[in-house]
This record gives C-alpha cells, structure tokens and sequence, in this order.
C-alpha cells in the first residue's frame, strides 16, 4: 500500500481520524441529550450532573497528560486503538452505571466513610455515573495527541487547518447523530435511556478494524527531510526561547477561552432548551443536531478559508488570525441570544454560535503544530490538561449556578465572549513567522 503521506492517500487518513472522534463525541454527548429522563428516573440534580461533567473533565486533564507523553513515546498506530478500546468500553458501561455505582457503593464506603449512602439509590447511581464518566474522558483524552501527531506528520502547514478542519469536524458529526440515534432509542419508558449507551460503544470497537487495516505498512513517524535538518538545528537563542514562552502563553489563552465556549453549549444545551426555553424532547434532539450541523459547517469553512485566503498570497498567519476573528465574532453573538426566550431568533443566535464556535479550533491546532514536531504529543496533553481544569470548574459552577437560579442567562452571556479574549492574546503574544526563519516553521524541529 503507497504511503497515505503523498497524494490523496493522506486525505483517507484524515478521514479516518474524523470517524475517530465522531466516535469520541458520540460517546461523550450521549450524557447530555439522556440526562433529563435519567434524573427523572433516579433523581439526579443539575449539581449532580454538573460534577459528572466536571469528572470527565478532570479525567480527560490527567489523562491527557499522560496520553500526551506515550504518544511522543510510542507509536500512534497502536495506542491509537487501545485508547478507543478504552472508551468506548466505559460507554458501554454507562448505560449501567447505576447498578455498577450500587455494586461499588459499599466498597468505597468502606474505604471512605460518608462519602457515599449506599442505603441511597440515587447517591450510589451518581457515584456509578462519576466513576464511568471520568474513566471516559481518561480515555478519550488519547484522541487528541494520537490525531495531531498524525496530521502534523501527514501534512504540510498549509494544509493542516484543513486537514484539522475535516479531523475536528468528526466532533460535529458525532453530536448530530447523537440526538437522532437517542431519538431513536429513548422512548417515555423507564430504562430506554441505557440503549444508546451500549449501541454507540459497541460501533466504537469496529473502527479499530479499518484503521488496523489502513496504517499496516504505513510510517508514521517525522519526515526523512525533518530528521535531517533537525540535526544540524541551532540551539535556540534567548529570543527564541522568549517567543517560545509568548506563544505557549498564547495558547494556553486560546485554548481555554474557546473550550469554555465550545463546552458550555455542548453539555449545557439540551438540557437549557427542554428545562428553561420549554421544548419538547424531540424537538431538542432535531434542534441539537441542526446546532452541529451547523458547527461542521464552521470548522470546514475556517479551515477552508486559510487555504483560500493563503492562495491568495496572504501569509499563513494573517489567514489564521482572520478566520479566527470572524468566528470570535459569531460566537459574541450570545450576547444576544443570553436576553432571547423561546422563539426561531433565538434558535438562529445559538446556529450562528455554533458556527463560529467550532470554526476556532482548526486554526487553534495549526498553531499549536508551530511549536514542535517531536513533542507534538507533549505539548496537547499539556494544554490539554490546563483546559479541562478550567471546564471542569466551570461545569460545576454552571450547575451550582442553574439549581440556585433556575436561569442560564449569564452563562449564555459570558461564555461567548470568551474568544475574544483569545483573539487578543495571539495579537499580543504570538509575534510575527518571519523571525523563525520562514512560513510555518516550528519554534523547536529537535
């Protein structure tokens, strides 16, 4: 098999990943879009559900770190599988987890007394509940590194917004069949909300078929001509260790105001239109799928906009801050959408959020792939880490906020203001690519 590396092979690749995290947000949006006849059935609250969001969040934060370090360590075309084996097993085991939580409840009472009631069904589904959901985002967080090593080796800087625009978008794709397979699924009987759960962690496991076959002979380590000119690198200079740090400042500004953004919709969503706005479950679940409709759309046209906008002879970065600024815009939008009650201008605010919303992450990526290529893996788990920190927070936060307030309108507010933030600090922090010695070079090439 030719080397997906030149030629069209490469855009299978990509495809490939895409199905990867379609996969990877099939699983994770399951939670939300089940939640509501899940805390009727065992009496979760909005707290509650808020700390299972904070659980994965803090299990994809640890995770990603040492996610991060095997992926700069091994090779990606085994660890790859074995972190979607992972997930999609404790998926599986979602749809149960309220009678795993009560075969454990004992046992963690033991070893920590007052902690959980396990005279309690709903204290011992909730411990269930976070013990599967933070073993999910441990795993999940091994697609991010084991990805963008693959699209940093795969592709030149010019093409990795769009390839990272078509990885990322597996993300939308994912939560717009969600809501139609739980659509599907759930029914107004007691129990229903178990099958999504175990249908979508099973269809996890057959992707490990296709790339198994796919990468067989496939190298997927750094580029002949990469390893030759990385020898003879000069060691970094003060100023180049200077812009080192202004740039991971940078991105660590990035990349936490766009996932508080990116992250509060995607758990906070269904439950605010059915809770709060007053929609009935399937209309919901149709809604939530045109939302990510919408966010594929947002991520290919970013990435799509950089090639053209290149094309056209503006540098890599000009492009990048450009499409980046316009999806800052669509997302501020909220602003608006935080004053709207029940309504079609209300739902066409939260579709142009959408847009911009996802739109910022594949240029977020190309800039993180500037920073070096032998830690590729490092650097996201790292980054990965400080973000899931922050949303994990937030999640909470959000739910303590929602129980004591019954209103979303603040959090709607503020979270799509965030990017803006993130605009400004690549303006300020990132500098300028000539000084590296060219378009797209990477600060460290060791």
């Amino acid at each position: 098999m030719a080397s997906p590396s030149r030629g069209a092979g490469k855009w299978w690749v990509c495809g490939l990943l895409l199905l990867a995290l379609m996969l990877n947000y099939m699983d994770r949006q399951t939670l939300s879009l089940t939640i509501v006849p899940i805390s009727k059935e065992l009496g979760l609250t909005n707290t509650q559900y808020g700390q299972l969001e904070k659980g994965f969040a803090y299990g994809f934060a640890f995770g990603g770190i040492l996610a991060g370090w095997l992926a700069d360590r091994f090779s990606v075309r085994w660890m790859y599988p074995l972190v979607l084996l992972g997930w999609s097993a404790a998926g599986i085991a979602s749809g149960y987890g309220d009678h795993i939580g009560q075969t454990l409840a004992p046992l963690v009472a033991s070893w920590w007394p007052g902690s959980v009631d396990p005279s309690s069904p709903n204290s011992s589904a909730f411990l269930g509940f976070l013990i599967l959901r933070t073993a999910l985002g441990f795993f999940e967080s091994g697609q991010w590194p084991c990805a963008l090593i693959t699209t940093q080796r795969l592709l030149d800087p010019s093409d990795r917004p769009f390839g990272n625009g078509v990885l990322q978008s597996g993300a939308s794709l994912g939560a717009i069949l969600t809501p139609l397979m739980v659509q599907a699924l759930v029914t107004d009987q007691p129990g229903t909300w178990r099958l999504p759960f175990v249908v979508i962690g099973a269809l996890g496991l057959l992707w490990i078929l296709p790339w198994t076959w796919l990468v067989s002979g496939v190298s997927l380590q750094r580029p002949a001509q990469e390893l030759a000119t990385s020898g003879s690198e000069m060691p970094p200079t003060p100023v180049r260790r200077g812009l080192l740090v202004r740039r991971m400042l940078a991105l660590v500004a990035v990349v936490v105001a766009i996932n508080l953004t990116w992250h509060f919709f995607r758990a906070w969503l269904p439950k605010m239109l059915e809770e709060y706005h007053g929609y009935r479950p399937a209309a919901v679940r149709y809604f939530t799928a045109a939302y990510y409709i919408a966010t594929d759309l947002g991520c290919i046209t970013a990435g799509l906009a950089v090639k053209l906008l290149t094309a056209r002879r503006m540098s890599v970065h000009a492009a990048r801050l450009t499409t980046f600024f316009a999806c800052a815009l669509l997302t501020a939008l909220s602003t608006v959408a935080s004053l709207l009650d029940h309504g079609p201008l209300l739902l066409l605010m939260l579709l142009l959020i959408g847009f911009g919303s996802l739109g910022l992450f594949p240029n977020y990526y190309s800039l993180t792939q500037e920073i070096s290529r032998r830690h590729q893996g490092k650097i996201t788990g790292a980054l990965g880490f400080i973000t899931w920190v922050a949303t994990a927070e937030m999640q909470q936060l959000v739910g303590q906020y929602v129980d004591r307030t019954q209103s979303y309108a603040a959090g709607i507010f503020w979270a799509g203001l965030a990017p803006a933030v993130a605009f400004l600090a690549l303006c300020l922090l990132w500098g300028r690519d000539d000084a590296l010695g060219g378009k797209g070079a990477c600060l460290q090439k060791e």
